[in-house]
């Protein structure tokens, strides 16, 4: 699966994490729409998306919402905080 790959999102605002495919080609700022619109129907609505969504690596480095994925230091097994 060259076009995607596999990252774990910890969430701290519901104290979970979430193992997820993510599309390489994708801009990060659509990566967060998706993984936001995922972990509320996967909670049955108990997150609410948010504009001021912001995603970091595991340095708690914050990551450009204009880079692409592919671009990005973002590789399969990373580790990711959506905040």
């Amino acid at each position: 699966m060259d076009n995607k790959i596999f990252v774990e999102v910890s969430v701290p605002t519901m104290d979970t994490s979430y193992s997820v495919f993510i599309p390489v080609s994708k801009r990060v700022y659509d990566v967060i729409i998706l993984l936001e619109k995922g972990i509320n129907e996967l909670t049955g609505g108990l997150y609410e998306p948010r504009k001021e969504t912001t995603l970091y690596d595991s340095l708690g480095n914050q990551i450009n919402i204009n880079s692409i994925i592919k671009e990005t230091n973002i590789k399969n097994g990373s580790k990711l905080i959506l905040i």
